[in-house]
């Protein structure tokens, strides 16, 4: 058994290669099924795609390990587990980073033409569009890398050119002019989802606009109204105002005068108008405000567009032309004040909506795109059959079916409601962009009739004539496709859907000469076949994501899978149903990663936290771990160095175990003692130990996990009591209670993951392995691990055969929290003769549910009495290298079960607690070095100098501390209401805590009173 381990733990030795290791052996590869083979029940998930802009943040890092945890969770498990990686093309950020990088070499896109343009992102992102998945190669991600798509392969090309025109000829893609969020800094439309809003303080202008035809003389020559953005003045069409506002009922069928336009502009009634708002007047300008446009439609009202796509004034301006609009506000501003048209000005506080991208001021514009009709129910199919709309079928795949179940849950169960109110309130999809990068739109505008034509579904080859009047004067759209529409269909297009066969080599790659052969070939399958992929892998298991892209990516993958997967049949040819429809059947919705001091991570703020510095100082593993601590549903994670620092030593305490174990196998076989590898990889056992049948340890475990129905008070009961529980010749306590407290960490461990606790997972093995295993366990096996010519080879092989099975499960139960360190050390455990590949290829520990819990609760008493001793002698001053005696005291109303223990375990508990012996008096202790605990007494024969004063001042402040606890404990016992909602299990836990605070008083106050005085 080779274990060949330095001496110091150095991750940055070990990260690197066994990263390069699981890549190159495509260690986490799952194939599609071969013809014939079934795979029942796999665990499929989809990596949220980074954009190819990207570089790891937080975010990324915690969404990765949450992702990676559950991935090789399942593996290890058996099941087979597909994690898809892959990466977003980002169109505006993916251009916004290639103009500026052009702009250094004085060049700009329109000089270059569309082609080149498109062939020089194509440059970019094989230069620089693979970092963060890089990244992800370096920190382990055991995805399926033979599988990793980019979103504009051609293969997911066709994917959104079918979907666009499915949805086009159902009736539920159109083109229309509406107000749209315009960024003048990426100039394209945004979605609502990609506006910032910030509260900032602005102005309210009052202006006065004239009435016509109302005398100079009259207090009527003037309406009012109050404006945020005097520079839309320039557009207005009207002045609305609300129907029964008394104040402006002789305003009715008038007309007013467009200050600085001199163009006459309707007085318009609408209920809409809300009379306590500024004035109760509003200045109508439909281009430039979405709610001014829905009141234009209602009123047939034209639109004047006054900006171009940089928000400058346009030619629709007047003298204007050509300012930027916040230029041209000013100018307004003093050419109104000149003409005495501009009233009050009041600060006022307004929301300011930025571009998520380039942090500009969002431009409300009249625009004509392209838009996906959520709300509309789609004509009827050739059988008369009639869907419902997007909208809805988003909305019954959160919602109990027929059978009472959800198709898809969600975790927190809270955001489920999040979804469910803004499916409610959607408005339609604008999913037309002004960029150059991306899914060009597959629509040919006609230069002879104007007409659109659209390709039928299906159709590979792009149209040649128009469809209306067959003129071959065809010009496709420049607008592309909204990122969230090729990414919302991943779920199906990365297994192969619309299955069309071979993707042709349409005009979205860029010259062969930059484009990979693998984009303009798609995957040979037949046409209008599920793939084996298909039928297998979808619906995915589960997506892990951010709660910020709740609605730019779940709600869009929700819909359009529902929609698309919905059509295709199931394996037997039968309908499938919306719950096989579905592109996930779980959302596990993680939260942010702030600061410290709960803070958002901002450059600005200079908080962020770079995981990869991270990484460099304490290793991927301390990352990891850390995150995964924290990391409980719902709530943010306040990351903490501090606290990395503490998971590195973790790392470092399992490491020197794995030393100290090689250590001892390497003196054992100089004996002759050999441990068999091929004895390991299950869980631990021990050989000796008959465990109790699993119906007779179901009944005998507690709520607490202690066995009951065996007496334990009574203090004869020790050589006979214990014979039961350890009969002669069995492994001793230590061995037994190692083995139990594994297999019940395992269960929490395997509980909390099915919950998505990861913080309670991870916190169950650290306090096994740091606790259990290191702390206690490994000082009492040094007892047993005898190497001397005299000593029974048998028992030490057997303690050791324990401590190897016991550590190598528990590498397994760590390892997808820590790969690497796992990783490395399983290796130097097993060496050339490893069960497998990796410990990632290894079985799970599952817990055994027979596995007898009494040795824990045995341990414990150990464990207390051993740390009150120890408590005891650093109090009593007594020198780390001195042996002394001990007494313990007990009656049966306390728990006189530690008698019974004590003879069968003197010796551990004198080899943790540094005592020459233990035992038991049958007098209560007095005097100097007693303490007393709920259970028993204690008291250390050691002659010391006692510090009666310091003595005395230690013991009025435990009396102070236990009365104070007692009176809480009465005021919540004698609370009706608090006992009448409190679980049973936590009265019962604060009575017995009562009545021993009661006991330690009375202790506490005799032993003061028994001090000399001063």
């Amino acid at each position: 058994m080779p274990h060949d381990l330095p001496k110091a733990y150095d991750p940055a030795a070990i990260e690197e290669k066994w990263a390069e290791f699981w890549v190159r052996e495509n260690l986490f590869a799952q194939p599609a099924p071969a013809p014939g083979e079934e795979i029942r029940d796999p665990f499929t998930i989809l990596l949220p795609p980074p954009n190819v802009t990207g570089r790891l943040h937080m975010g990324h890092m915690l969404n990765q390990t949450e992702m990676d945890i559950l991935a090789r969770w399942h593996r290890m498990k058996g099941e087979k587990t597909l994690w898809v990686p892959g990466t977003d093309h980002a169109g505006i950020a993916t251009q916004m980073m290639v103009e500026r990088q052009l702009a250094t070499e004085g060049v700009s896109r329109q000089s270059l033409g569309r082609e080149a343009f498109e062939a020089r992102v194509w440059q970019w992102r094989d230069q620089y569009g693979k970092a963060i998945l890089d990244q992800m190669k370096r920190l382990g991600a055991s995805v399926d890398w033979q599988r990793e798509y980019f979103t504009m392969d051609a293969g997911l090309s066709v994917a959104v050119r079918e979907a666009f025109t499915r949805l086009y000829h159902q009736g539920l893609i159109y083109r229309g002019a509406y107000v749209v969020n315009w960024c003048p800094g990426c100039q394209t439309a945004v979605s609502d989802l990609e506006v910032v809003h910030e509260e900032e303080t602005g102005k309210l202008w009052e202006i006065r606009y004239p009435v016509v035809g109302a005398p100079d003389s009259s207090s009527a020559q003037f309406l009012t109204i109050a404006t945020t953005r005097p520079e839309t003045l320039l557009g207005d069409v009207a002045v609305a105002i609300h129907p029964e506002d008394e104040r402006y009922l002789h305003l009715h069928g008038k007309s007013l005068l467009l200050p600085l336009m001199n163009r006459e502009i309707p007085i318009v009634l609408d209920a809409w108008v809300s009379r306590d708002f500024g004035t109760g007047a509003v200045k109508i300008t439909p281009a430039h405000d979405p709610n001014d446009f829905a009141l234009g439609q209602r009123h047939n009202l034209p639109s004047i567009n006054v900006m171009d796509q940089t928000a400058k004034i346009n030619e629709n301006g007047g003298v204007y032309q050509g300012l930027d609009r916040y230029a041209a506000r000013k100018r307004i501003i003093e050419d109104l004040d000149a003409l005495g048209l501009l009233g009050t000005i009041h600060d006022h506080k307004l929301s300011v909506g930025r571009c998520d991208r380039s942090k500009d001021v969002i431009e409300p514009r009249l625009s004509t795109q392209w838009f996906v009709a959520v709300t509309k129910k789609p004509a009827p199919d050739a059988s008369g059959m009639s869907r419902p709309t997007l909208a809805e079928l988003a909305t019954q795949a959160v919602q109990p079916g027929p059978d009472g179940k959800k198709p898809i849950q969600f975790t927190p169960a809270m955001y489920e409601k999040t979804y469910l109110n803004w499916m409610e309130n959607i408005y339609d999809w604008c999913i037309s962009r002004q960029l150059w990068w991306g899914h060009r739109i597959p629509a040919w505008h006609c230069a002879n009739c104007r007409g659109i034509t659209v390709p039928n579904p299906g159709e590979a080859s792009d149209p040649a004539v128009c469809a209306y009047c067959q003129s071959p004067a065809l010009t496709q759209e420049t607008d592309v496709l909204d990122t969230w529409f090729s990414s919302g269909l991943l779920p199906v297009s990365v297994f192969g859907w619309p299955f069309l066969g071979p993707a042709p080599n349409t005009n979205i790659c860029p010259p062969e000469s930059v484009c990979h052969p693998e984009r303009s070939e798609g995957p040979a399958v037949s046409a209008n076949i599920p793939t084996p992929d298909f039928q297998t892998f979808y619906p995915t298991t589960l997506l892990v994501t951010g709660f910020d892209i709740l609605f730019f990516w779940v709600a869009r993958m929700i819909m359009l899978g529902c929609w698309f997967a919905g059509e295709v049949p199931l394996p037997d040819g039968s309908q499938r149903s919306l719950a096989d429809s579905v592109p996930f059947k779980n959302v596990y919705i993680h939260a942010l990663v702030r600061d410290a001091n709960r803070e958002k991570m901002s450059k600005t703020k200079g908080n962020v936290i770079d995981p990869i510095e991270i990484v460099k100082q304490y290793g991927t593993d301390a990352v990891r771990f850390t995150l995964a601590s924290m990391a409980s549903p719902g709530t943010d994670i306040a990351f903490n160095v501090a606290r990395t620092e503490g998971y590195r030593a973790f790392a470092n305490k399992i490491w020197n175990a794995a030393r100290f174990l090689f250590m001892n196998i390497d003196r054992a076989a100089e004996i002759g003692i050999h441990v068999d590898p091929k004895a390991l990889g299950g869980m631990p056992s021990l050989a000796a130990y008959q465990p109790l049948s699993s119906s007779q340890a179901a009944s005998n475990i507690t709520a607490e996990g202690f066995v009951t129905g065996h007496d334990f008070s009574r203090a004869e009961n020790t050589k006979e009591s214990n014979g039961a529980l350890a009969p002669e010749g069995s492994a001793p306590l230590e061995g037994r209670w190692i083995v139990a407290e594994f297999h019940k960490t395992t269960a929490e461990v395997n509980q909390s993951l099915t919950n998505y606790r990861y913080d309670d997972a991870a916190n169950a093995i650290y306090q096994f392995f740091w606790g259990s295993f290191c702390d206690w366990y490994l000082e009492i096996v040094k007892i047993r691990l005898n190497f001397s010519e005299t000593a029974d080879k048998e028992a030490t092989k057997n303690a050791l055969t324990t401590f190897v099975e016991v550590f190598e499960a528990s590498l397994r139960l760590l390892s997808p929290f820590m790969p690497f360190l796992t990783e490395e050390v399983w290796h130097s455990i097993y060496g050339d003769d490893a069960p497998n590949k990796s410990i990632a290829l290894t079985q799970y520990p599952c817990t055994d549910t027979s596995i007898d819990t009494r040795p824990i609760f045995l341990m414990s008493a150990v464990q207390k009495i051993v740390t009150a001793i120890r408590a005891q002698r650093k109090e009593s001053g007594v020198p780390d290298k001195e042996i002394v005696p001990v007494l313990v005291h007990t009656d049966e109303n306390r728990g006189g079960h530690v008698f019974s223990i004590l003879p069968d375990h003197e010796q551990v508990v004198c080899h943790l607690a540094r005592a020459a012996s233990v035992k038991k008096s049958i007098v209560p202790l007095t005097g100097a070095n007693v303490r007393s605990e709920a259970e028993f007494d204690i008291q250390i024969a050691y002659e010391a100098q006692v510090d009666i004063p310091a003595e005395r001042e230690r013991l009025t402040k435990e009396i102070a501390k236990l009365e104070k606890a007692l009176t809480s404990a009465e005021r919540q016992l004698g609370n009706d209401a608090f006992l009448a909602k409190a679980p049973p299990a936590i009265v019962e836990g604060l009575k017995k805590q009562e009545a021993e605070n009661r006991l330690l008083l009375e202790k506490a106050k005799a032993a003061l009173a028994a001090l000399p005085p001063e």
